[in-house]
């Protein structure tokens, strides 16, 4: 899948919609906008906001209970999508700016997650 891929490279990358300029989030066989079939693969910004988290205390995988407590969030990125990861770098705030990375796992696989910006006027 070209999502997957593109993160075991360290890089976003979202479905785009040529016939109408719509970008989506999850993947999907055709433009939830317009119903166009002809979806292209291009990079994101990787750049977004933090619409909502909660900090888990019981962690949702295995894989994940060796950092509780840790912060969860849904991110309204810069193209228009909204996606949910991991909110690192600091105690996390509605609205604020993050920037995508990725954690590379032993088992190959690389998730996105979301590291906190430092803003004008916030340090």
């Amino acid at each position: 899948a070209p999502f997957w891929e593109a993160a075991r490279e360290g890089r976003l990358v979202l479905q785009y919609c040529p016939a109408c300029g719509r970008w989506q989030f999850y993947p999907r066989p055709f433009c939830t906008e317009c119903l166009s079939e002809a979806l292209e693969w291009r990079a994101a910004s990787g750049q977004g906001r933090v619409h909502s988290f909660t900090i888990c205390h019981i962690p949702a995988h295995p894989a994940f209970a060796d950092r509780v407590p840790y912060a969860m969030g849904f991110i309204d990125l810069d193209e228009g999508v909204r996606m949910l990861g991991e909110v690192v770098g600091g105690a996390p705030r509605i609205g604020a700016r993050v920037k995508v990375e990725f954690e590379y796992r032993a088992d190959g696989t690389s998730l996105p997650r979301w590291r906190l910006l430092e803003e004008e006027g916030t340090a």
